[in-house]
C-alpha cells in the first residue's frame, strides 16, 4: 500500500473530495500544511474540513522555508511537494534524497502563469533542474505535462486534469422550476445572462474589459450576474443590467444563478472557475492569452468553436455576442458539459495522481 505525505499551504474546499478519494484508493495519506487557517480565510478562500498537520515556516525574500523534519519523519516511502522553485525546503528534501531515500513527486501547474508566453517557449531553467532531482510530476494539465515529458522522457510525469469536489453534483443538477420562473425570483429581465464568477484578487481578471464589454452591449437584452469580491472588484452600481452579488457560499443560490446564466464571461486569469461552468452547461468566453491578458492553465480546457469563444479583441467580443444565437450557445453549453463529464470527475483525477505512485 503507497503511503503518501503530501505538503500543501493549506486545503480548499475544492480540494476536499480529491484528497478524501486518494486516501480511500488503497493509499496511506498524510497532509501536512504550513499555512495558518487565519491567513487562509483573510484571503478569501472557503477551507474544507480535511484532518492536516500543520508544520512550522517562515518567508524570506520571497523564499518559503518550511520545516522538512516532519515529512522525513513520516511513515511515507512519497512525498508530493509543492513544484515552486521558491520552496527552499524543497531543494533540502530533493538534495538529500541519497540520505533519506523519499520517493519525491512534485506537484503544480509546471509553468508561470505570469511569464507562460516565455516558458512555453522555454521552460524556466529553476523549474528544470528541480524536476532533474524529483523522481515525478503531478501536473495539473495536459499541455504542459507533454511539455516536461518532452524533456524528460524517463521520467513518471502525469497530467491530473485539474478539477474540482462535487462535479458530479453539478454536471447532474437539474433546477426545481423553469429559467423563467428563476429569473421572476431574482428580478433579472434581460433575454441573455452572462455570468461572471471569480474573485476580484488581482488586475489580471481583466475587469477593464469586463466593464467595456457591459457598456457596449444593448442593456436591454443582455444582462450580467457578479459573484465575487475582492481589492480590484469595480462599481457597478452604473449598470441597472448587472445583478451584483459578493462571494457566495450557499450551494442552492449559486447553482440557481448559473441556471438563470446563459453564457460564463471572464475575459482573462480564467482558472478552476471554468470548470464549474462547463460542468453547469455553460460555454466560457474569454480573450486569447497574450502580454496583456494573463490566463491560468485551465485556459487550455477552452476549445474555440467547440466548448466557448477566445477573443482576439472587445470589437470581436461585442460583435460576437451581439449576434450570436442561442442555439449556438446552447450547442457550446452542451460541449462544455460533455467535457466535464468524460474528463473532469475528480475519480480521474485520483486515478490519473495514482497511476505513478
Amino acid at each position: 500500500m503507497p503511503r503518501i505525505a503530501i505538503l500543501q499551504p493549506f486545503i480548499p474546499h475544492y480540494r476536499e473530495e480529491f484528497f478524501s478519494l486518494l486516501s480511500k484508493d488503497n493509499n496511506e495519506v498524510e497532509i501536512y500544511v504550513y499555512e495558518q487557517y487565519e491567513k487562509s480565510r483573510q484571503d478569501g478562500f472557503s477551507l474544507a474540513e480535511t484532518p492536516v498537520s500543520h508544520i512550522a515556516s517562515f518567508t524570506l525574500f520571497g523564499l518559503l522555508f518550511y520545516n522538512p523534519l516532519p515529512l522525513l519523519r513520516s511513515n511515507a516511502d512519497t512525498i508530493v511537494a509543492m513544484f515552486l522553485f521558491s520552496h527552499v525546503s524543497t531543494w533540502f528534501l530533493l538534495l538529500t534524497q541519497f540520505i533519506h531515500h523519499k520517493r519525491i513527486i512534485l506537484w503544480g501547474q509546471g509553468i508561470s502563469v505570469k511569464r507562460y508566453l516565455q516558458e512555453e517557449v522555454r521552460p524556466d531553467w529553476k523549474l528544470k533542474s528541480m524536476l532533474s532531482l524529483a523522481d515525478g510530476a503531478w501536473i495539473y494539465m495536459r499541455k504542459e505535462a507533454n511539455q516536461w515529458k518532452k524533456i524528460f522522457p524517463r521520467k513518471s510525469i502525469v497530467a491530473l486534469n485539474n478539477t474540482l469536489s462535487n462535479i458530479s453534483k453539478m454536471t447532474s443538477y437539474e433546477p426545481d422550476c423553469s429559467k423563467e420562473a428563476l429569473k421572476e425570483k431574482y428580478g433579472i429581465t434581460e433575454e441573455v445572462i452572462l455570468l461572471f464568477c471569480a474573485r476580484f484578487a488581482n488586475q489580471y481578471r481583466r475587469a477593464d474589459l469586463l466593464i467595456e464589454t457591459i457598456q457596449n452591449l444593448d442593456p436591454e437584452h443582455y444582462g450580467f450576474i457578479i459573484i465575487g469580491e475582492g481589492p480590484f472588484k469595480p462599481d457597478f452600481s452604473a449598470y441597472r443590467n448587472v445583478y451584483n452579488y459578493n462571494a457566495v457560499y450557499d450551494e442552492t443560490f449559486k447553482r440557481e444563478l448559473f441556471a438563470v446564466a446563459d453564457v460564463y464571461f471572464q475575459p482573462g486569469w480564467v482558472g478552476l472557475s471554468i470548470v464549474e461552468a462547463m460542468a453547469y452547461g455553460k460555454p466560457v468566453f474569454t480573450f486569447k492569452r497574450g502580454a496583456e491578458t494573463k490566463q491560468c492553465v485551465e485556459y487550455s480546457y477552452i476549445q474555440h468553436g467547440v466548448n466557448g469563444l477566445i477573443f482576439e479583441s472587445i470589437d470581436e467580443c461585442i460583435a460576437t455576442i451581439s449576434s450570436i444565437s442561442n442555439d449556438e450557445i446552447a450547442r457550446l453549453g452542451n460541449n462544455a458539459k460533455t467535457l466535464a463529464i468524460k474528463e473532469l470527475s475528480v475519480e480521474q483525477m485520483v486515478s490519473n495522481a495514482t497511476s505513478i505512485l
